[in-house]
């Protein structure tokens, strides 16, 4: 891909372009790139010119998202756009755990993603994996009131507006092919994770294990297995995508349309991604240009293996179903999985699990664990204007979003898991096969009317709309425990052993289901005024209900106003260098209603969607009366539940002198009535001692707020006919505080507290190594030296897992057809507590024959009294883990991307059928400057555990243009 970066900065915008196939070489590559230039595209499909704008919009545009090998556009985002934090928290392949933050972490407890919209109507998703990237257009990032307030109760964390690709007018056919093919491998971690000589000596010095059963010359003359388990767990991942486009246009109406088909193999064996997708744009109009139309139709089907982790938490941390242990952690004494399936590896190892983890791993990735998800969508939208009059025009838009889900998840009957629990229990059948479906449908209406007048050297534009939003979600689950090795296939339904009443616990199916129907609807106006490309106001008040709250809180009112000052227009600026500086200000409101997380896949509408609510829920327990059924209470309800409500207030400065152009933006952001639990019941006391019999209610209180800058330059070099250079770098700074809470709870080791960050660390000081005892030393609370101490010792840090600095910069350069394009990504400030180093430096886990790092080698000892690793007897080990002992920077810089290719002329093509063509070589996440020790410092989490790394990936393809 070539990520060329140019950056047509103005007032209130700035647009990131690049190459596109052959472009160079065509007549009218200027003016296309004047007409792209000089839109920015607002919310509800509304757009304006760049001097006309007062929003805080930044436009990430196509040729930075296209002809690269990632499954979802945001992966692309990263460093392209000030503002905006895009960090991947897991690299198997169509993976929905992204982190996306604009301008810092809005809310404690609920939802911070942002709103995405596409086409101008409000999607349901949060991943995008049935996406096609190479269908965008451009994404915009809306980021200050102005630009969101529009969409009021959705507009809290930041608006990402898709607009996809459409035809022109009056232009003929033309037919565009890219192919791209790429290779994956894993990053290497700096654990120094132990081979097999290394493990025996520590074992052997920690006197545990196989190591201590052996002679000092038997561990040095070690002729047995050596396995290197990264190679029996990782892979090189093989992948293609390829896109043919369509592009022709009429006078009255024009069509875009796409195929693409996309094969990912995942860097770690068993995981893969497949997916197709198909896109019909059409724009039309009438002949006398009053009534103008467009649709856009895309549908997809996508198959995906993923390991059980990706969306189980509960086996985070474990050593024997979590297959992201097998590598690091395998004992390297014994040999690789070479077994036909899992009972072979039962007849050799029985239910000994301990030392034999990456062996049981090995087999779930063999197929002892099954786990396919299946997603089709369909997303459909058709947009109508009518200009009653030259100044006054109706509008409707009115669009669907369907997506329906599969996921199989089975243990084989012949896999080892199913196996060592059926086995030891005398159950004949073992394995189990869950199938569950999600059906999500949500329809969205849009309509306007909207007036658009001069006046001299006056221009008015006034609009009101009515949004309506209604979502359908349901969700079906059936598990099967007892399959038939014989007739079992996965996926189909074969092979369940019939229920028994001789043993009916056994084989005992269960059946479960959900369904919610949930609504918005919103009522708004717009207003804008401008006066001579001089000065402009605008403003926005929009009323918004939701169905999430009873009706006395069901409804609130957003707002926002901004003023720009158009200074290279004034008189006093005739003459000089500038050719754009603008001053811009805006203040307003929004809000959220999203009041959980949601998981992969989940519509945020559809979370927590019973919360003022009382409700009861069935139970057969043992507790249960006579172990009859009965019913209990699930929720109490809290009428006072209201929204979130974010208060945002902005300054920008948009310029461009001589060869220089950028913005500035300074912000600053309160999250008020903040969704928080609140204490309805404890035991008498301080916080510390509330416990889990504490209950609770959802409810609002306490503000945090956001506050930084934001700032992106551009340095056009060179620019003439046949060089180019240019350099660009944009970064952001961002600066969370938790400004009231109604109850700290200091309790964890990472707590909310007025006056510090979210999520704030809290831990004692780890000093280092006692030179005379080989014990860990830490800090008490008063700063004493202490060797025992207790979790009253723990202080605020001041740290926490959230970046403070995040941003981009590379260059982009041409020369007679070739070009060389870099983008670098970086993020600094961040803190992340390094549990896998944890393991990898516990002695006690080499003992029970699991791999350490082969820095316990250089452990104290009384001859090596200057170590800075504690004894591998030390009397206190275990009491780090409410240390800052494995508490690490997250800050990296990382070449995200790099392109080197050949532009052919038309010239060169000569008589060849084909207009342009394009090939390149790039890479992806090629070089990570980083102290983090593990395999990939981007997931942005407060622990290390769980994390699938990102791919470094080198892709070679070509475009070619008929």
């Amino acid at each position: 891909m070539n990520v060329k970066l140019k950056i047509f900065s103005g007032i209130g915008a700035l647009f990131f372009t690049g190459q596109a196939l052959a472009q160079n070489v065509k007549n009218d590559t200027v003016p296309t790139e004047k007409s792209i230039a000089e839109v920015v595209v607002l919310g509800y499909s509304r757009t304006t010119t760049k001097a006309k704008s007062n929003e805080a919009v930044t436009t990430v545009g196509a040729e930075t998202l296209e002809n690269r090998p990632n499954v979802s556009f945001l992966n692309s985002l990263q460093g392209a756009a000030p503002g905006i934090t895009v960090n991947s928290m897991s690299g198997s392949p169509g993976s929905g755990k992204f982190n996306i933050l604009i301008r810092g972490l809005s809310s404690l407890n609920a939802s911070t993603d942002p709103l995405y919209v596409i086409d101008g109507l409000i999607s349901s998703g949060t991943q995008f994996r049935n996406l096609n990237a190479e269908d965008i257009a451009s994404v915009s990032v809306l980021k200050d009131a102005q630009a969101t307030a529009v969409y009021g109760n959705r507009g809290a964390n930041g608006v990402v507006v898709i607009n996809t690709k459409n035809a022109r007018y009056n232009s003929g056919l033309k037919i565009n092919y890219n192919a791209l093919s790429s290779f994956s491998t894993f990053p290497k971690p700096s654990y120094n994770t132990a081979n097999a000589k290394e493990f025996l000596q520590i074992q052997k010095n920690y006197g545990a294990g196989e190591g201590n059963l052996l002679t000092q010359a038997q561990i040095d003359n070690w002729a047995g297995a050596d396995t290197d388990w990264g190679k029996e767990f990782f892979q090189t991942g093989m992948s293609q995508s390829h896109n043919l486009g369509f592009r022709f246009g009429g006078e009255n109406v024009a069509v875009y349309s796409s195929l693409g088909y996309q094969d990912v193999e995942g860097i770690m064996k068993s995981t893969d991604f497949k997916r197709f997708t198909f896109r019909n744009n059409i724009t039309g109009k009438s002949s006398n240009g009053r009534f103008t139309y467009n649709s856009q139709l895309a549908a997809s089907y996508s198959r995906r293996h993923q390991f059980d982790e990706e969306t189980n938490t509960a086996i985070n941390a474990n050593v024997v179903q979590n297959p992201l242990f097998g590598s690091l952690m395998g004992r390297p004494t014994i040999s690789p999985y070479r077994y036909a399936n899992g009972r072979g590896l039962f007849a050799a190892i029985g239910t000994n699990t301990a030392g034999n983890n990456a062996l049981v791993l090995s087999d779930i990735i063999n197929g002892g664990i099954r786990n396919r998800f299946t997603e089709m969508g369909v997303l459909a939208n058709l947009n109508l204007n009518y200009k009653l009059t030259d100044y006054l025009s109706i509008g409707n838009k009115v669009g669907v979003d369907y997506k329906n889900s599969d996921r199989v998840l089975a243990r084989d009957p012949n896999g080892f898991l199913s196996l060592a629990v059926a086995v030891p229990s005398g159950i004949p059948y073992g394995g189990s096969e869950t199938m569950n479906n999600t059906s999500d449908l949500t329809f969205s209406n849009v309509t306007n009317i909207t007036f658009n007048k001069s006046f001299g050297l006056h221009t008015l534009t006034a609009a009101a709309y009515m949004d309506y939003l209604k979502v359908h979600w349901q969700f079906k689950q059936q598990t099967q425990n007892g399959l038939d090795p014989i007739n079992w296939k996965f996926g189909a339904g074969t092979g369940y052993v019939p229920f028994n009443t001789a043993t009916p616990t056994l084989y005992l199916p269960a059946v479960s289901g959900r369904q919610i129907n949930g609504g918005t609807l919103a009522y708004f106006g717009t207003l804008d005024y401008d006066y001579d490309g001089k000065y402009g106001i605008a403003g926005v008040v929009r009323r918004d209900g939701s169905y999430r709250f009873l009706p006395a809180n069901r409804w609130e009112t957003f707002w926002s106003a901004s003023a720009r000052w158009n200074i290279d227009k004034e008189s006093f600026m005739e003459n000089t260098n500038f050719r754009m500086l603008k001053l811009r200000f805006s203040a307003g409101t929004t809000g959220n209603q999203n009041l959980g997380v949601p998981a992969d896949n989940t519509n945020p509408l559809t979370l927590n969607a019973s919360n003022y609510l009382d409700y009861y829920g069935t139970t057969l327990t043992a507790s249960s009366f006579m172990g009859l059924p009965g019913y209990l209470m699930s929720n109490l309800s809290n009428t006072q539940l209201r929204w979130e409500k974010v208060t945002q207030y902005n300054a920008g400065l948009d310029f461009a002198y001589k060869f220089v152009e950028g913005n500035i933006d300074v912000y600053r952001k309160v999250t008020s009535r903040m969704f928080n639990d609140l204490v309805v019941s404890a035991p008498a006391g301080p916080p510390s001692t509330i416990n889990t019999t504490t209950k609770f209610i959802r409810g609002n209180n306490g503000e945090m707020e956001n506050k930084g800058i934001e700032a992106l330059l551009r340095f056009n070099v060179i620019n003439n006919d046949n060089v180019k250079f240019s350099v660009f770098v944009n970064g952001a700074y961002n600066k969370n505080e938790i400004i009231s809470l109604d109850r700290e709870d200091t309790t964890g080791d990472f707590v909310n507290v007025v006056g510090g960050p979210a999520y704030q660390w809290h831990l004692y000081p780890y000093i280092g190594v006692n030179s005379a005892n080989g014990n860990q030393q830490f800090l008490d609370i008063n700063g004493a030296i202490t060797e025992t101490p207790v979790a009253e010792d723990r202080r605020l840090t001041g740290k926490s897992y959230l970046p403070k600095f995040t941003g981009g910069f590379g260059f982009n350069a041409e020369y007679n057809g070739f070009f060389l394009d870099t983008l670098f990504s970086f993020q600094q400030g961040g803190w992340i507590y390094d549990n896998f180093y944890q393991w990898q430096m516990t002695p006690a886990y080499a003992g029970a024959n699991y791999n350490v790092s082969a820095d316990l080698l250089n452990a104290w000892t009384p001859t090596n009294t200057s170590a800075n690793v504690p004894s591998l007897s030390a009397s206190n080990i275990g009491r780090e883990g409410q240390s800052d002992r494995f508490l690490y920077r997250s800050d990296f810089i990382r070449l995200k991307n790099i392109s080197l290719g050949y532009s052919f002329t038309r010239n060169q093509l000569g008589n060849l059928p084909i207009s342009g063509f394009k090939i390149f070589a790039q890479a992806e996440n090629l070089i990570t400057w980083s102290d983090w020790k593990g395999y990939d410092p981007e997931p942005m989490n407060r622990y290390s555990l769980n994390i699938f790394p990102n791919a470094k990936t080198v892709s070679v393809g070509f475009n070619v243009e008929f």
